[in-house]
C-alpha cells in the first residue's frame, strides 16, 4: 500500500488486515521501488500522486519487468484522465477518493481472487499460449463461440484472453451480425467474474423515459406505478459484467449520466437521496462510428474515452472468408439441433454458392439463409435456394472478396469500375416533371429504396439499418410511417375467420 498521507495510508492497512491479508505499507515511490526488490506481492496499491513521483511509476515498473503483482490506483475525484490513463497503461483497477471502504474491500478481492493461476506470460514470438494458459474451462468454452482459425479471428481470441483479467472498460466495434455479443461473453468468462452475472442490455430498445429507471434503479413511489423498490441493471450486474449493446443509440442526456456511474462507481436510483457502491465491469458495444458520431456532437467526448479504454474491432464476414466453411457446419450443426431437422452435408457446390453471396448482414445473415435451405431442400446435400443466389448476383454492397482475403483497400482497388456517368445521370435528369405532392413523391421514393434494401438483407431489419447509415429504432418507424409489410406481417394482421 502506497500513499503519503499517514492516516489514509493506516486506514486502508487496517481494512486489509481486517480481511486477513498481509500488508506492507510504503510513503513513497523511492520505498515502494525497494519494497519490490526485496518482495514479491499479489496487488500493489498505490496513490496516484506522490512527493517522489507518481503511481504510474511503480506500475510502469511492474510491466517492464513481467512481474505478476496487479495494481490498483487511486485518483482524486473526477480526474478521469488519470484514471484512463493508469487502465491503459496495464493496471487492474482504479479507486476515485474519497475512496469507500466497501468498493476497497470488493476490489483487492477481485484482484487477489485467481492470483495462483495469472502469472504474467514469458514475452514470446508464438501468442497462441495466451489462449490456453490461465483461463477457466468456461472461457475456453465462450472463446470456441467465435468460430474461425483465420489469423483475424485468433487475433480477436487472443486480444479477449489477454484484456479479461482486468477491470479496463472494453468497446466492441463491428458491423451488425458480426458476434459483438459473443465477444462480451467471452471477455466475461475468460474474467476472474466469471462466477458473477452478465447483464446484456440493448440500449437502442429502451424507451427514453425509462432509460434511468432501468439503469439505476427506482424506489417505491418514484413514479406512477412504482409499488415497490426495483432494481436496475447496474444492481443486477453486480460482482459481474454490464455489456451495453448499441451505446451509440443512448440520447446525450443519458450519456452523462452514464459517464458519472461509470466514472465513480456509484449510482442513485430514481426516487433516492441516497447514492450507492456498484461493482460491475463496463463492455460495451456499437456498429457506429462513435469517434465520427464525438464530432458531429452525437456523442459525448468523455464517455467516449472512457469506454475505449480498450477495443475490441470485430472483421465482417467478408475479410475472413477463410472461415466460411467451419462457421457453416457450426452454424448447420445448431440448427439441426434446434429445429429437429436432418443436418444437410455440406459439400464443394454449397461452399461455392455461399462463396458467391455478398452477406451484408455476416453471421446472422448466413445463419438465415442455411436456415431457408434446410427447410427448403429435399434432405440431399445443402443447397442455397435459387432466389438467394439470383438476388446476390444483383447486391450492390458490400463488393465480395477475393477469396485469398487481401486488405480492404486492395479489395476496393480491384473491383469493376463503377459504369460511366454518361449511362446513370441522363434517365434522373430527363425526369424534370414537378409533383403536384411533394411529400407523398418523396414517401414513395423512401418507401422504394426501403424495400429494396430490406429485400437484398433477406428482410432483416438489423442489417437493412446498418446498410442505410440509421438506427434500428429509425428503421422501425420509416417501416411502420409507409407502411411497409415484412414476410409474416400478413398472418398477424388478416381478421380471424
Amino acid at each position: 500500500m502506497v500513499d503519503d498521507e499517514p492516516d489514509l495510508r493506516t486506514l486502508y492497512e487496517l481494512s486489509l488486515l481486517r480481511e486477513g491479508y498481509r500488508v506492507e505499507t510504503a510513503s513513497c515511490v523511492q520505498e515502494a521501488h525497494e519494497l519490490l526488490r526485496s518482495c514479491r506481492f499479489d496487488v500493489v496499491i498505490s496513490d496516484m500522486r506522490l512527493p517522489d513521483g507518481m503511481g504510474l511509476e511503480i506500475l510502469q515498473q511492474l510491466r517492464e519487468q513481467q512481474r505478476r503483482e496487479r495494481c490498483i490506483v487511486i485518483t482524486a475525484y473526477g480526474s478521469a484522465e488519470n484514471a484512463v490513463g493508469a487502465l491503459r497503461a496495464g493496471a487492474f483497477d482504479y479507486l476515485t477518493k474519497p475512496v469507500d471502504l466497501k468498493q476497497f474491500r470488493q476490489v483487492v478481492a477481485s484482484a487477489v481472487q485467481g492470483m495462483g493461476s495469472a502469472a504474467a506470460a514469458p514475452a514470446s514470438a508464438d501468442a497462441s499460449p495466451i489462449l490456453t494458459t490461465g483461463l477457466p474451462e468456461q472461457g475456453h468454452a465462450a472463446l470456441d463461440m467465435l468460430v474461425g482459425t483465420s489469423a483475424v479471428m485468433q487475433s480477436v481470441k487472443q486480444r479477449i484472453a489477454k484484456v479479461a483479467k482486468g477491470m479496463a472498460p472494453v468497446l466492441v466495434h463491428g458491423e451488425s451480425g458480426t458476434g459483438k455479443e459473443l465477444v462480451a461473453r467471452a471477455l466475461h468468462a475468460c474474467s476472474q467474474r466469471a462466477q458473477g452475472p452478465l447483464v446484456a442490455v440493448n440500449c437502442g430498445a429502451i424507451p427514453e423515459n425509462l432509460l434511468e429507471a432501468e439503469f439505476f434503479g427506482a424506489r417505491k413511489g418514484s413514479y406512477t406505478g412504482a409499488t415497490q423498490d426495483r432494481p436496475g441493471y447496474f444492481q443486477a450486474a453486480q460482482g459481474g459484467t454490464l455489456f451495453l449493446d448499441e451505446i451509440g443509440d443512448l440520447p446525450l442526456a443519458m450519456q452523462a449520466k452514464l459517464l458519472r456511474a461509470i466514472q465513480e462507481r456509484r449510482i442513485r436510483p430514481l426516487g433516492s437521496t441516497q447514492e450507492e457502491a456498484v461493482d460491475v465491469r463496463i463492455v460495451s458495444a456499437t456498429h457506429r462510428d462513435l469517434a465520427a458520431d464525438v464530432q458531429a456532437g452525437r456523442f459525448r467526448q468523455d464517455l467516449y474515452y472512457r469506454l475505449n479504454v480498450i477495443e475490441v474491432t470485430l472483421p465482417p464476414l467478408r475479410e475472413r472468408r477463410d472461415d466460411l466453411p467451419e462457421l457453416c457446419r457450426a452454424l448447420l450443426h445448431k440448427l439441426a439441433r434446434e429445429s429437429g431437422l436432418h443436418e444437410p452435408m455440406l459439400d464443394a457446390t454449397s461452399i461455392a454458392q455461399i462463396a458467391q453471396l455478398p452477406l451484408p448482414g455476416n453471421v446472422r445473415e448466413l445463419e438465415n439463409v442455411l436456415h431457408r435451405a434446410i427447410a427448403l431442400g429435399d434432405g440431399g446435400p445443402l443447397r442455397i435456394p435459387a432466389e438467394t443466389l439470383a438476388a446476390a448476383a444483383h447486391a450492390p454492397w458490400p463488393p465480395s472478396a477475393p477469396q485469398s482475403r487481401p486488405p480492404a483497400a486492395a479489395a476496393i482497388s480491384l473491383t469493376p469500375p463503377p459504369p460511366p456517368p454518361a449511362e446513370t445521370v441522363p434517365p434522373a435528369e430527363a425526369d424534370t416533371a414537378v409533383p403536384a405532392d411533394l411529400q407523398a413523391w418523396l414517401d414513395e421514393q423512401e418507401r422504394a429504396i426501403l424495400i429494396r434494401a430490406l429485400q437484398d438483407n433477406g428482410f432483416n431489419r438489423t442489417a437493412t439499418a446498418a446498410r442505410l447509415g440509421i438506427s434500428l429504432r429509425q428503421i422501425r418507424y420509416r417501416i411502420e410511417r409507409l407502411g411497409i409489410q415484412l414476410p409474416g406481417d400478413a398472418a398477424r394482421t388478416e381478421p380471424e375467420h
